[in-house]
């Protein structure tokens, strides 16, 4: 059921290669520059039962270590989803021009949380 090519309404794709026992597998890429994510394509791993899905993918950037974990449900053949991003560091500078540093985010600004639905882009193998 899950196991195919999906996008979201910012170009972002997910493509879920393996689903089994209840157990998902596959590769996601971002289309947000602004994201710590942005530049490559990630694997997933994640678990689905009935409609109900989620999937996590973590990596080391240039703004340091982030993770971010998706919940959501199947209807008419969307995925609707809540994410969450924790990220360990931030690139800073003093000022205009100045050199960029990595610096740790206290909690308080290491989240980010949003809603993203995505489509099936193709038919799952078969």
């Amino acid at each position: 059921m899950w196991t195919g090519s999906w996008r979201n309404e910012y170009g972002s794709t997910l493509r879920i290669d393996r689903e089994a026992g209840g157990r998902l597998e596959g590769r996601f890429q971002t289309a947000l520059s602004d994201s710590g994510f942005f530049g490559a394509e990630v694997p997933i791993v994640g678990v689905c039962q009935g409609d109900c899905i989620a999937f996590a993918f973590t990596r080391t950037g240039p703004a340091g270590d982030i993770v971010c974990a998706f919940t959501g449900l199947l209807r008419e053949g969307r995925i609707h989803t809540v994410w969450h991003v924790t990220s360990d560091s931030a690139l800073r500078a003093d000022g205009p021009g100045a050199p960029a540093r990595l610096e740790k985010l206290g909690w308080a600004h290491a989240n980010q949380t949003n809603a993203d639905t995505f489509e099936r882009v193709n038919d799952p193998p078969g």
